[in-house]
């Protein structure tokens, strides 16, 4: 679901090599931090799907949980803050044109996209809006990670998902009145105030301590993965319970329009670097940057201003995304990594 978990690790996997990465240059890491990146990519998925079967097969068992998941996305968006660095924003200020073209590609495609597969599928009232409100969500749990191993700019990736995440508290809300407001009502100024209280409240709260405990985080930041990954199953299993009786009627719609969604992402989002003339390594991070959403986020809002039904597509792609995002890095990393931008 949310970066957190994933950004958590790519910083621990880079953190001796902090000034190789910011060259861009993944190959520059040690096999132990290739085999961690992987078992994340592996485990994380497999975990938030077992954490859906539970929330499944015993619904009862998270019975009046709903109202704790804004509290849960929280603690996942204090661990991605407290994993922030002052070389993140430096990253922005290096290369305001690349960023730029992230941001953009990434708010305007996969919201598109989002209402685009809504009409094609003829999606339920329900189901549409949660799709398109996964669209409108800032860049997603393992695109740092994932573009790390696909060989990618990871630098970039770094840059493009922490600056989604600071504006979506004014991005995320009117994309998602306009695209989905004929759907379902969209309280838009509700929405700004949640993303505030769980998503940039919290971030900033993990960077101040960062700040002043910094020698402390740092013994810590191997376990804030695990703590972030375990949070967001949660986040699932409370969203898969909630809309149960649901899901066995929808699953299957659900998955086609997740799939097309995510699929179309990454595509598209490759394609915009390459017309950016980003460099095959750029390319690659705007294709998982795109394609990758913050479906914690998602999930929490569609819960709240929607209904536990319209969670559904969150809790998808939160599995999909990791295990489509893991396929592609393979594939990228199997071709080389290519010429940088020129």
């Amino acid at each position: 679901m949310h970066r957190a978990a994933h950004q958590a690790l790519s910083r621990t996997v880079r953190t001796e090599r902090t000034e190789r990465a910011e060259r861009n240059d993944p190959l520059a890491t040690d096999p132990t931090g290739d085999r961690s990146a992987r078992r994340a990519v592996t485990v994380f998925p497999v975990l938030v799907l077992l954490a859906g079967a539970l929330g499944l097969l015993l619904p009862g068992s998270f019975t009046g949980w709903s109202g704790a998941v804004p509290y849960l996305l929280g603690v996942v968006m204090f661990c991605m803050g407290i994993t922030m660095t002052p070389q993140d924003f430096r990253g922005v200020a290096k290369r305001p044109w690349a960023v730029a073209l992230g941001l953009g590609a990434h708010y305007v495609i996969m919201p598109g996209l989002g209402w685009a597969v809504a009409h094609l599928l003829d999606l339920p009232p329900q189901l549409a809006a949660g799709v398109i409100l996964v669209g409108c969500a800032p860049s997603g749990t393992a695109s740092n990670v994932v573009t790390y191993l696909a060989r990618g700019d990871v630098a970039l990736s770094v840059s493009v998902a922490t600056v989604s995440t600071l504006v979506a508290p004014l991005v995320t809300p009117p994309l998602t009145l306009l695209l989905a407001g004929e759907y379902l009502p969209v309280d838009a100024g509700s929405m700004v105030t949640d993303i505030l209280k769980t998503v940039l409240l919290p971030v900033l709260a993990g960077v101040v301590v960062r700040l002043l405990a910094g020698r402390y985080v740092q013994r810590a930041l191997p376990a804030l993965p695990w703590l972030s990954a375990l949070t967001i199953a949660v986040i699932v299993a409370v969203v898969v319970a909630g809309s149960a009786d649901a899901i066995k009627s929808a699953a299957g719609l659900v998955f086609v329009a997740v799939v097309l969604h995510n699929g179309l992402g990454l595509a598209l989002g490759y394609g915009a670097g390459r017309l950016g003339r980003l460099g095959e390594p750029g390319s690659r991070a705007m294709a998982f940057e795109v394609g990758m959403q913050n479906s914690g986020l998602a999930a929490s809002l569609a819960t709240a201003h929607f209904s536990p039904l319209a969670a559904l597509p969150a809790a998808v792609f939160s599995v999909w995304h990791n295990v489509s995002g893991a396929v592609v890095a393979a594939w990228f990393s199997r071709r080389g990594r290519g010429p940088a931008a020129g």
